[in-house]
């Protein structure tokens, strides 16, 4: 590692000194040390990833077997043409290119009317948003960067779930801040363990400075129920613990339904919503995110809340234009486009149902794998049974590295996501395209099945 500040080597020449040497001659060497958050801060998924596919990223024709590459990795919903964007977004979009006013800056927490349009999209029966409540990122990994950064310090202590995405991680430890890890049970459709939650809380104590809620869930596919959201609440109420909810999958449900963590809440606890545009509307790249503040009468986030908006003063937003292009499908003007809104977003529900259906009996009829069904975002988790497999095969990193050499198929190692011995796979392919690769993991897990061991 790169030394630091303190360990730096300091030249001996001291300005209007009687030192006979130069300055050249004295800083005869190069010594720039990085900081220490910037060398805290590492994506876990890369370490494991990185050896995986070093030697076997190739297409058909160099591998000699015509398998091109299809990856089931990457959590982008805009890689396949099968999932196209909201047309009257698009239609925004361009607009909104054509206009003056978008090429100007934009306050630091967003336009005025892409917040509002937020708010009103994040208001449901009586529970209302304020605009002044919302603040607008650089996507929803921005948006979680600000609510983090304002919430932690050194030495505090942030429960993450086990398996999540590993960003939660990666910002706290940057921060010097630690994360315990809180799991999430299979057996239970991949519910919160409240009980490890809370044996968490009570080891770390006030070191604790908020917990993680992520619903729908990545890498899960799951979607909480409104009583086990409702449990969660209780027990965050009872040891005055800050939920930050990230809700990016929001509206990517299909077979239960989604409940905002800020309508469950109710006041009762301060949540801190975050969410964005790419995932729900397919346009990752555009990068806007946001930040919902739901406080409680007695106003315990107002510190925090006054940090984020300091803290996104650095950046001054999102792209103005892309804020500015969501503001016509957020709060439609006419019914005819709420309409096409309603319209495509159900759509697109029902392609990724289909799809995750067929994710889940392919991999089911795959010998020595368990997937379990998904029921939002985009994610299937599937269990790999080691005991029914060549020696090989003790763990889920040679299980993807081995898949990934012989049928040139990528998924992702449980351990990318805190949780060792499963697969995540993403079923945002089209369905011919998921069927030729299940095709690859079903031969695949036959070939090396240890009942066929010579």
């Amino acid at each position: 590692m790169p030394p630091n500040v303190e360990a730096a080597k300091i030249s001996t020449f001291e300005c209007g000194g009687n030192n006979d040497e130069t300055p050249s001659q004295q800083y005869r060497e190069w010594n720039i040390p990085a900081s220490a958050k910037s060398m805290r801060t590492m994506n876990p998924i890369r370490a494991i990833v990185d050896p995986i596919v070093a030697s076997s990223v190739k297409c058909g024709k160099e591998r000699g077997d015509g398998k091109d590459q299809i990856s089931l990795a990457l959590g982008d919903p805009s890689a396949y043409p099968n999932l196209p964007p909201l047309p009257p977004l698009i239609s925004s979009a361009t607009l909104s290119a054509q206009s003056s006013h978008t090429r100007g800056y934009v306050n630091a927490c967003g336009s005025p009317k892409s917040r509002a349009a937020i708010a009103h999209f994040h208001s449901h029966g009586t529970k209302k948003v304020s605009p002044e409540d919302v603040i607008i990122a650089n996507g929803c990994s921005g948006a979680l960067e600000l609510a983090l950064t304002a919430l932690l310090d050194e030495g505090t202590c942030l429960l993450v779930p086990r398996p999540g995405f590993p960003l939660y991680r990666v910002i706290a430890e940057s921060h010097g801040a630690r994360v315990r890890y809180y799991d999430l049970s299979p057996d239970n459709d991949w519910e919160c363990d409240l009980e490890s939650i809370e044996k968490v809380i009570c080891e770390e104590g006030s070191r604790v400075r908020g917990i993680v809620i992520n619903n729908p869930s990545n890498p899960c596919g799951s979607v909480f129920s409104k009583e086990h959201l409702q449990n969660v609440v209780a027990l965050a109420e009872r040891y005055k613990l800050v939920i930050v909810s990230d809700e990016v999958y929001g509206s990517i449900t299909f077979g239960r339904m989604f409940y905002p963590m800020g309508e469950i809440a109710n006041g009762r606890v301060p949540v801190i919503t975050a969410s964005g545009l790419g995932k729900q509307f397919l346009v990752p790249g555009w990068r806007v995110g946001w930040l919902i503040i739901h406080d409680c009468e007695e106003k315990p986030l107002r510190y925090v809340k006054k940090g984020i908006q300091n803290l996104a003063a650095v950046i001054l937003g999102a792209s103005h234009l892309a804020q500015n292009a969501l503001i016509s499908i957020f709060h439609p003007e006419t019914p005819s486009i709420a309409t096409v809104v309603d319209n495509w977003r159900q759509n697109l529900n029902n392609i990724l149902k289909s799809q995750s259906q067929v994710t889940f009996e392919l991999l089911s009829s795959c010998h020595g794998l368990t997937p379990i069904q998904s029921c939002g975002a985009m994610y299937t988790m599937v269990k790999i049974n080691f005991e029914v497999f060549e020696d090989e095969i003790q763990n889920d990193l040679q299980f993807t590295k081995i898949l990934l050499e012989e049928e040139n198929v990528f998924c992702l190692p449980g351990a990318c996501f805190g949780l060792e011995g499963y697969f995540r796979v993403v079923y945002c392919a089209p369905e011919e395209v998921l069927r030729v690769a299940f095709d690859r993991i079903s031969e695949f897990c036959k070939r090396h099945a240890a009942s066929v061991k010579g």
